[in-house]
């Protein structure tokens, strides 16, 4: 594999990236302006020397090894000799259509373009391009270095081949996959947006405080993480956008935003990313 491209360098395309450079695979990384990309170039940093401190790096070249794999660019053409792009632009199915159209322009014709979407069906995203066939959803958990499992979607015209050369490259990521067939939301999201959207409810209701309502999550469930702090690390802008793309989807009034929720993202509290969300982050 020569290199992947990754578009989007949000949280979730730093994440992805960190993963290729400590698997040894080069990356390109294309945003839309040099403020984005240094921001996630001191978040690939962060998670690498972090994990380095909690001893579970899985390569234990320099930093600046790994950094020398990258490339960071505002140009989508830079694209154009990678054998496999992951989109990670946000839940918008109107910017989607027109990165898809641009990546289908771009990229080689054997290039797969493997969509990290959290709600979009894959089809749909397919139906964007001349490659139907090449289209597939591969689901990244956050963090995307500590999840070892994936969320695979093929859709209506992806072809047996890309399945194998994902489920391929994804091993070479030290990752198994999960196939689920394809609709709104998956099977992760379709239920977790809406954990998420209840939980905001019983705050919102005065039912319990935020500690109240993850700790019954965390305490007596076992959970990791509760819904709110959950909300928090994906990013409640990205909640309030998937919701509504499986209210336009699936044409269910019962995935429509809380009013919190729709007041937090408005105000610019969207978790982890911003600093503050339903719990404070130094």
């Amino acid at each position: 594999m020569k290199s992947v491209g990754v578009v989007g360098a949000g949280v979730m395309g730093a994440g992805v990236c960190e993963d290729l450079l400590e698997s040894g695979i080069p990356a390109v990384l294309v945003d839309l302006s040099d403020e984005i990309l240094k921001n996630a170039q001191r978040h690939i940093r962060n998670g690498i020397r972090g994990r380095a401190m909690l001893n579970s790096r899985k390569n234990q070249e320099p930093l600046s090894v790994l950094l020398e794999r990258v490339t960071f660019s505002t140009d989508i053409h830079d694209l154009s000799g990678v054998d496999i792009v992951i989109e990670n632009v946000t839940e918008d199915v109107g910017i989607k259509r027109s990165v898809y159209k641009e990546l289908d322009e771009v990229c080689s014709d054997d290039c797969i373009l493997i969509g990290n979407t959290s709600c979009v069906p894959i089809s749909r995203l397919a139906s964007f391009t001349r490659r139907p066939d090449k289209v597939i959803g591969v689901h990244f958990m956050n963090p995307v270095p500590l999840k070892k499992t994936v969320e695979l979607i093929a859709g209506e015209e992806t072809s047996a081949d890309t399945i194998a050369q994902t489920q391929k490259f994804l091993a070479a990521l030290g990752k198994e996959s999960i196939q689920v067939k394809d609709s709104p939301g998956f099977v992760s999201n379709r239920v977790l947006m809406l954990t998420i959207n209840e939980a905001i409810n019983l705050v919102q209701e005065g039912v319990a405080d935020a500690e109240s309502v993850d700790a019954i999550f965390t305490d007596c469930f076992g959970h990791a993480m509760g819904p709110l702090a959950t909300g928090d690390l994906i990013g409640l802008d990205t909640i309030r956008n998937s919701l509504l793309v499986l209210r336009d989807s699936l044409g269910d009034d019962k995935f429509k935003p809380c009013s919190l929720l729709d007041e937090m993202v408005a105000s610019g509290a969207l978790g982890r990313k911003s600093g503050s969300g339903f719990f404070a982050y130094s």
